[in-house]
């Protein structure tokens, strides 16, 4: 699967859900994508064990054992030799990843969506309430409304893919979108789209009907 993600988590997201530190929303998030990608898995590894080290650390050797400990990650993850590698989770549907699954209560059949119109649906996932996570279908050649973003906002591709105005994303792929971004994210012709979207701020549609629409719709 790493062969073919090119885009990633960010380390500051990674050393968030190390530390504990993310809402519920992200941290599935981040769940979900290193259950797919042996890059940004084994990168949290290293950031772990930074934080381990950090804990056990006597007070007067902190600063030595994190430096110490900080060399040893970066090169592992450089090199890829030293790093130990734990296990993926097992995976029992081909579109959900582990982590997904027990928020959706079953694969994808089990997925309650609700239409958002122009064909695409989603399905919100009960997380905290400091930050939203939702599943959405986007059909195959279908647009989401061009929309700029209050806040951020985190999509996964789980199925098939999409473009937009900054690149193309398939299956593990993470597209990481702040207040500087206005995009318009278009399914691939060839297969409809699904995809994981977090995000801590309500989004900022450019058309009247999405904005009219988008306190029914919580998004």
């Amino acid at each position: 699967m790493t062969d073919k993600i090119k885009h990633h988590l960010s380390d500051e997201l990674l050393m968030g859900y190390s530390a504990g530190t993310l809402p519920e929303a992200f941290s599935l998030m981040v769940a979900a994508h290193v259950s797919l990608c042996d890059e940004c898995r084994a990168r949290l590894e290293a950031f772990d064990a930074i934080g381990g080290a950090l804990l056990d650390a006597d007070a007067g050797q902190v600063e030595l054992e994190f430096e110490d400990k900080a060399l040893e990650a970066v090169f592992a993850t450089i090199d890829g030799s030293d790093q130990p590698k734990t296990t993926a989770p097992e995976v029992t549907c081909s579109v959900l990843p582990a982590p997904i699954l027990a928020y959706v209560g079953g694969d994808v059949s089990s997925i309650k969506w609700r239409s958002v119109g122009r064909g695409v649906k989603q399905a919100i996932l009960p997380t905290s309430k400091d930050a939203s996570a939702r599943l959405l279908y986007i059909p195959a050649g279908a647009a989401v409304p061009d929309h700029g973003h209050a806040g951020n906002e985190i999509t996964m591709v789980l199925q098939g893919g999409y473009s937009d105005e900054m690149d193309h994303f398939i299956r593990g792929d993470v597209e990481i979108a702040d207040e500087d971004l206005n995009h318009t994210p278009v399914a691939d012709m060839n297969e409809d789209c699904i995809c994981l979207a977090v995000t801590d701020a309500p989004l900022k549609f450019n058309s009247f009907v999405p904005r009219l629409l988008q306190p029914l719709l919580r998004i």
